[in-house]
């Protein structure tokens, strides 16, 4: 992602920025609320010249129209953030509009109130659309998993199975080949790989791979994982081994801070999880980081139901105030849909509260 250009006053005002990856259009799915206005170029039919032209004749214009948000929704698949609402600003206004926003294209964000979380977000995804992409091979015998990593989780890409039968060489090597080919057809030149996996397979793979893509594999790291596809994954994101390409991943702080707050749990310690646990936590200055799920805030927000004490906006806020640190999870994740699955909030304490 990149800014383009900023214009605030305090809180308040424009962001521009240009959507350059997938892994951008989620995030702005995080950063634009209901009641935002936002301008890009859409396609638009002019209104007829008179009754001789039908409708379904005109042909569509590109326009720049600037329209007040109703909903938001992240197509993952399909590579597309639609943005639906009222056009405010641009021709046929006060009429219902979907921009399509894609990989490559500009959009400007206006608001009465810039969150923290969302100016953080922007941050983040411009230092990571710096970075280079990361893809993980799972591989043990007669079995292998390619997964993409992106900013909200590990995409699988593929699952190549060997052939049945017996386990002789040829088999072994058509396998290998299908996994490497499968491999160079999702790299691109800015990619890191890392390969991981249970017992030699892996470095009887990385034989073949050298052979094959000579290039790719300069660029490929090998890693034991005691299973392959998200498992074993999440396991070398645990090692560090992605920070090592990617600096420090949102996908390993979200990791590692689950795996810190289960273990508080665990124990009965420094941890609280659920509005009302948090809330009081928060009360008494307890809380030292808080998690937060990005769906459940997003549905808050939506519905702009913050206006009570135990609303996540106004949490988030006094966690500020106090000096705290707020991480928003990747509900994507499975670290994330831990945090959804104990209420959409928790935190991990200075100090253990008292019973």
């Amino acid at each position: 992602m990149k800014v383009l250009k900023k214009d605030l006053k305090g809180r308040s005002g424009e962001i521009s920025l240009l959507a350059e990856t997938l892994e951008d259009l989620w995030h702005l799915k995080y950063i634009i609320d209901p009641n935002d206005l936002i301008f890009a170029l859409t396609k638009r039919k002019p209104e007829g010249a008179g009754d001789k032209i039908r409708p379904e004749k005109l042909e569509k214009v590109t326009v720049r129209l600037g329209i007040r948000v109703e909903k938001v929704e992240f197509h993952k698949f399909a590579n597309r953030l639609r943005i639906q609402g009222v056009i405010e600003q641009g021709m046929d206004a006060g009429m219902h509009h979907t921009l399509n926003i894609e990989e490559g294209m500009n959009l400007s964000i206006v608001k009465d109130e810039w969150k923290n979380d969302q100016l953080e977000r922007i941050k983040e995804a411009e230092i990571a659309g710096k970075q280079p992409s990361v893809i993980i091979v799972g591989i043990e015998e007669g079995d292998a998993d390619i997964g993409l990593v992106r900013h909200y989780g590990i995409e699988p890409y593929s699952h190549i199975r060997q052939s049945s039968g017996k386990r002789e060489n040829g088999l072994r090597d058509v396998f290998f080949k299908e996994v490497a080919d499968q491999l160079n057809f999702v790299y691109d030149e800015n990619a890191a790989v890392i390969v991981c996996g249970p017992g030699f397979t892996k470095d009887d793979f990385m034989n073949h791979f050298k052979k094959a893509y000579p290039e790719i594999a300069s660029k490929t790291a090998v890693e034991d994982s005691s299973m392959i596809g998200i498992p074993g994954f999440l396991e070398v994101l645990k090692k560090g081994s992605i920070d090592k390409i990617m600096q420090e991943s949102r996908l390993s702080r979200e990791a590692a801070m689950m795996d810190e707050l289960l273990k508080e749990i665990a124990i009965d310690g420094k941890a609280a999880y659920g509005p009302a646990e948090v809330k009081t936590a928060i009360d008494y200055g307890a809380v030292e980081t808080l998690l937060v799920a990005d769906e459940k805030l997003r549905e808050e927000r939506e519905t702009a139901a913050n206006a009570n004490d135990l609303s996540i906006e106004k949490m988030m806020k006094d966690v500020e105030a106090g000096q705290g640190k707020i991480i928003v999870f990747s509900t994507e994740f499975e670290p994330g849909q831990k945090l959804n699955s104990l209420g959409g909030i928790a935190a991990i304490l200075r100090y253990k509260l008292a019973q």
